[in-house]
């Protein structure tokens, strides 16, 4: 039976020079008010041991804009301006839960310009998209169309750091299930592979950052040498950024392609719960580890699983998947990492990531 879920559509588009402007102005707006609010709440915590709620928040907003210094604020969308008092309070939720650490102030140079327009502070006809404070709608690219008849709830606009513009619209859609099949897979991942498969399968890990490394490095160099504050130093900056994007996209287009083919093939999927924060730290393998993008990857399958109506299953990060053997369950004392290849001492010769793959398998099929 198909199941109702929220989904994002994301696109590129090319504002004018007018909605540039008007957007550019929205998006400072949006950060002033997330900032001073959690100015405000950080004193109120600290000071005085109060929690502030989203309605003070907002009654404080309303005074800002009344107020001379920050009366500018009533010249954008009001509803950006609230949606970001509504991230705040998630996040102070998120912090008082334990689920993530205390909120930060937002940076003009390191945080994603974005705003948030729900249903009242945009016009949607006929697949043209027209924002509050704005005459015509935007140009939009339409890489892919939107589900029949789906019209978005929520819009959110956003510049990346190498100057791109995206809209990304949250619809509603009915997405079917996939018919049912019998086979299951364990998933290993892996730096010099990216992931290997029970049935023996390597897929290559492509190494998007490592391909580009030498014109990173370059753009790099050259936005070292540039003066603070230079018209120059904003273009080399830009340069850089061009690259991590070009970088980021082919990543994310790689591992795409790679879950949707692992979720259509397979009814169960196995995988490992890796701690990547703290690989990371290894300095030798953060670098390779962060391209990898392992991460990214449990998470596209865990909601494409969701999706299709297929099984993620997680095993445990202290389970020997390595060290054990899949044919008689011996396991072995050690396997230092550059041990590829082993063979037991039933006779059973293996090879390490396949391997820990049919461990990792068995073993979530065993939790179920």
């Amino acid at each position: 039976m198909a199941q109702t879920v929220k989904r994002a559509y994301k696109y590129r588009f090319h504002p004018t020079s007018g909605q540039a402007f008007e957007l550019a102005r929205t998006f400072g707006c949006v950060r002033l008010v997330y900032n001073k609010a959690l100015e405000e709440r950080t004193r109120a915590y600290r000071l005085e041991g109060r929690r502030v709620s989203y309605l003070e928040s907002s009654a404080a907003l309303t005074a800002w804009k009344r107020g001379g210094d920050h009366g500018f604020l009533s010249e954008v969308s009001s509803v950006p301006l609230q949606q970001a008092l509504r991230h705040l309070q998630a996040a102070f939720a998120n912090f008082f839960a334990k689920r993530a650490k205390y909120p930060v102030f937002k940076s003009r140079k390191k945080a994603r310009a974005s705003a948030e327009y729900t249903r009242s502070a945009f016009r949607w006809r006929e697949g043209r998209l027209t924002l509050a404070k704005m005459d015509e709608p935007l140009d939009i690219v339409w890489s892919r169309p939107l589900p029949q008849g789906a019209e978005p709830s929520t819009v959110t606009v956003s510049r990346d750091a190498a100057g791109r513009w995206f809209v990304s619209l949250l619809v509603e859609e009915k997405i079917p299930p996939l018919p049912p099949i019998g086979s299951s897979v364990g998933v290993d991942a892996g730096i010099t592979a990216l992931v290997t498969l029970s049935t023996g399968e390597k897929a290559v890990n492509p190494g998007h950052e490592r391909a580009d490394r030498r014109k990173l490095a370059r753009a790099q160099r050259a936005l070292a040498r540039k003066v603070k504050g230079s018209a120059n130093r904003a273009k080399a900056r830009l340069k850089v950024a061009k690259v991590h994007a070009r970088i980021a996209d082919r990543r994310r287009d790689h591992l795409h392609q790679l879950t949707t083919r692992l979720v259509h093939e397979n009814q169960v999927i196995a995988v490992e719960n890796l701690a990547v924060r703290n690989m990371v730290k290894n300095h030798r393998l953060a670098r390779a580890i962060s391209d990898a993008s392992w991460r990214e990857l449990r998470r596209m399958l865990e909601y494409k699983t969701a999706w299709y109506g297929r099984e993620l299953l997680v095993v445990d990060r202290w389970f020997p998947s390595s060290r054990l053997c899949s044919a008689c369950g011996a396991l072995q004392e050690k396997m230092p990492l550059n041990v590829r290849e082993w063979v037991c001492a039933c006779g059973a010769a293996h090879d390490r990531d396949v391997n820990a793959a049919k461990n990792i398998l068995a073993a979530g099929l065993a939790d179920r």
